[in-house]
């Protein structure tokens, strides 16, 4: 007699977010690339985005290595690099900045809104991978 069929419960860790930039990253041949991909940092991420020396010398300045290195695609672009994070408009920069403390911090990417006209709660998904987001 065999023993019953136990399923372990679903404990995936959830790593990677995609998101729609507000904007868009525009690059050298016009093209606007607004869909990525961000995953959660990691410990390196964070210590060595720190001792870098371009942060020594302006801390404001983190925010785009903590981004090249968690930014993992933007479209049809090969390679996140300063260049791209440095090269985005500043309400796409705060967007993955507050994607960024969302995920890495709360653990989600949900943010609780209200409709202006009538005033109902509700959550909204701000990396635009829930049903109906862009």
């Amino acid at each position: 007699m065999s023993a019953p069929h136990l399923t372990a419960p679903d404990t995936a860790l959830r790593t990677e977010y995609p998101f729609v930039l507000p904007r868009g990253f525009v690059d050298d041949h016009g093209v606007v690339h607004r869909n990525g991909v961000m995953r959660l940092a990691t410990a390196r991420d964070e210590i060595a985005t720190q001792t870098d020396s371009r942060v020594r010398q302006n801390p404001a300045y983190l925010t785009v290595l903590l981004l090249e290195r968690t930014v993992s695609s933007l479209g049809s672009l090969p390679l996140i690099d300063t260049l791209v994070i440095e090269g985005l408009f500043a309400s796409d920069l705060a967007f993955l900045q507050d994607l960024y403390r969302r995920i890495n911090q709360e653990g989600h990417t949900e943010a609780q809104v209200a409709c202006p006209s009538c005033g109902n709660a509700f959550a909204v998904d701000l990396a635009g991978d829930a049903p109906g987001g862009s």
